[in-house]
């Protein structure tokens, strides 16, 4: 089972479509961090298909240190584990960086497009889909400077046309048989244009819902097939009613 199937399969048992982002803010000692992502992954677990966790949780805690309870506990739960790695470097150092994190359990990596493929993310495809595991590229993030980069006006390579990065962006998820795309829920209308691209052969992940702006309405109706939701249950002060209730809105719009 690849990683597409192995989210889908987890997402239809569950009957949802939101993956926790356990990106939390810092704490000390990091053993009340710890303690902290491990009560709310415990308190919503089954109201998400999968989890998110990026580097703000990782680097205090340990890939392979007490990180690592986090992730046995989400696998314990049968939730699919994605690192936010976005990687983004050359060749032999994104296939190192990937492999360590499939090694610590991760299911999926998160990666940017910029670097290309020949010595950039060719390695990090082979690598991933040789053991079952995912590769998650960003096509257009959900931050308000987004349109700086994913949204500039570039000569496409290949075609010799001009297109918008995104467009292209999507287009390579296509080609490189991408197991996922993030559109930011914060632009509904890239979420169509990327839909359309992708003709549903790559699912599309889509963050930013509550405090960045993010809608859950606009984004489903949009076409987006998951939505990674993090400070606006992360925050909460009963976490696993705000996610039962934001996986419920979901669904009532149709995802």
């Amino acid at each position: 089972m690849n990683f597409k199937e192995k989210i889908a399969k987890t997402a239809g048992e569950r009957d949802s479509r939101i993956i926790l982002a356990l990106d939390l803010p810092p704490e000390k000692p990091y053993r009340a961090l710890l303690s902290k992502a491990l009560h709310i992954l415990d308190e919503t677990q089954e109201y998400v298909c999968a989890v998110k966790i990026n580097r703000q949780l990782i680097l205090p805690l340990g890939l392979f240190g007490e990180a690592q309870k986090i992730i046995f506990t989400a696998k314990n739960y049968g939730l699919p584990l994605i690192m936010d790695c976005k990687i983004n470097d050359v060749g032999h150092t994104n296939q190192i960086i990937a492999k360590y994190y499939f090694e610590a359990g991760f299911d999926a990596v998160t990666a940017n497009p910029f670097v290309g493929w020949e010595e950039g993310l060719k390695p990090v495809f082979e690598i991933a889909h040789k053991n079952g595991k995912g590769v998650i590229l960003l096509v257009y993030m959900s931050h308000k400077g987004a349109e700086e980069g994913y949204g500039q006006t570039v000569k496409d390579v290949e075609t010799g046309s001009l297109a918008p990065q995104y467009q292209i962006f999507a287009r390579k998820a296509m080609k490189w048989n991408a197991d996922g795309a993030v559109v930011g829920a914060t632009y509904p209308d890239r979420i169509a244009e990327v839909k359309q691209i992708v003709k549903g052969k790559v699912p599309i992940y889509s963050p930013g819902v509550g405090p960045q702006g993010g809608r859950i309405e606009d984004a489903v109706k949009a076409g987006t097939d998951y939505l990674i939701v993090g400070r606006s249950i992360t925050l909460a002060k009963k976490p696993a009613e705000v996610a039962k209730e934001i996986r419920d809105a979901a669904k009532l719009t149709g995802i």
